[in-house]
């Protein structure tokens, strides 16, 4: 049986963790120069669920493409919206106590019939985006 020296052991040790440190460096380089690919915004329609699942006054948050969607059953019908904030695109979120669309980091609200900026430092309203019925699915995205 060949025994380990305690010199071999620590010269081992040390080329295990020098190469552990490296990789925990190098890993994080290569990954933003090759990032994964993420559409912005998905070429086809994603579907959302069960128009039965969303009843008046709900929300449901989806992913879609890089960032995800909003789609809420208002009043006057389904809206979806990107559910990224125009302020510093921060996830915004339906507040059905005050029927508006909340982001919660700087306490900007939107109207959730048409996206328009109720208060708040957002400068632009949501990005809409195209929302249908298919049978009894619902489908956010592609084209109107």
């Amino acid at each position: 049986m060949n025994k380990l020296s305690r010199r071999s052991f620590l010269k081992f040790s040390n080329r295990l963790l020098t190469i552990t440190g490296l990789a925990v460096i190098i890993g994080p380089i290569l990954a933003y120069f090759y990032p994964p690919k993420l559409e912005e915004t998905p070429s086809e329609p994603v579907l959302v669920g069960n128009a039965d699942e969303l009843s008046e006054g709900e929300s449901k948050t989806v992913r879609f493409g890089r960032y995800p969607a909003l789609i809420i059953n208002t009043k006057d019908g389904l809206r979806a919206y990107s559910a990224v904030c125009t302020h510093f695109a921060c996830i915004c979120k339906w507040n059905a106590e005050i029927e508006q669309i909340v982001c919660p980091c700087h306490e900007g609200y939107f109207d959730p019939v048409d996206g328009h900026v109720v208060s708040g430092p957002p400068p632009e309203p949501l990005e809409p985006l195209y929302v249908e019925v298919v049978g009894n699915e619902i489908y956010v995205g592609g084209e109107a």
